[in-house]
């Protein structure tokens, strides 16, 4: 399947995208998913686009875009939270791998987001590392309620912005690309029901995010 080699931020989030639609309509093409791909990448790898996304095991990148082999370069953690490997993987997709997109993935029903509200509402959180992993969800949840967002939709479409933000926030190399114009960050929100993913946030990218509800 001949595709775009070096895609602009633009190229790489369409592609993306129609992958997406795809999946949703159930006509999958499953590009890039045979030997003689797996052969004409084991030298070297070019992804167009390196994907933070959470951990869920219903949220699978290369199955919801329809993607294969050396597409997307996969970063995964519980609500999306970030750390120091995180924002290392993510510079490394960008900075030496040449991606030129990079894409916050969130999901409904993200147990994370779901943790980090009940341990406000009643006080109490996880034991062990998953704390963690809540007390990093729970400035977008605060965030949201500030703004007067308290729908469960509303709350994930925060915490996906508030993800992209940190992106740009705490890594120059991210950043710099983006202000050049060579990468595009963006958030999407994913429909475990309908498959779909929606666009919430944009940075660097020529593209129009709908209208919080």
């Amino acid at each position: 399947m001949t595709e775009i080699q070096t895609p602009t931020p633009r190229n790489a989030f369409d592609l993306l995208m129609a992958g997406n639609e795809r999946f949703v309509a159930s006509t999958p093409e499953h590009p890039n998913q045979d030997a003689t791909r797996r052969a004409e990448i084991a030298p070297a790898q070019q992804p167009f686009a390196a994907l933070f996304g959470c951990s869920d095991s219903r949220l699978a990148a290369e199955i919801v875009f329809d993607r294969g082999l050396g597409d997307l370069f996969v970063v995964r953690t519980a609500g999306h939270v970030m750390g120091p490997e995180v924002l290392g993987s993510i510079e490394y997709g960008v900075d030496i791998l040449g991606c030129p997109l990079v894409v916050v993935l969130g999901h409904d029903s993200c147990g994370a987001v779901g943790a980090a509200c009940d341990a406000l509402e009643n006080g109490v959180t996880p034991a062990g590392y998953i704390r963690d992993v809540v007390e990093r969800v729970t400035p977008s949840v605060l965030a949201a309620r500030a703004a007067g967002q308290v729908e469960p939709e509303e709350i994930l479409a925060e915490h996906i912005r508030h993800t992209v933000d940190l992106l740009l926030d705490r890594s120059r190399v991210l950043a710099e690309k983006v202000a050049a114009g060579q990468a595009a960050v963006v958030g999407l929100s994913y429909r475990l029901a309908d498959g779909s993913a929606q666009l919430v946030a944009s940075r660097g990218l020529e593209v129009a995010v709908p209208a919080a509800s």
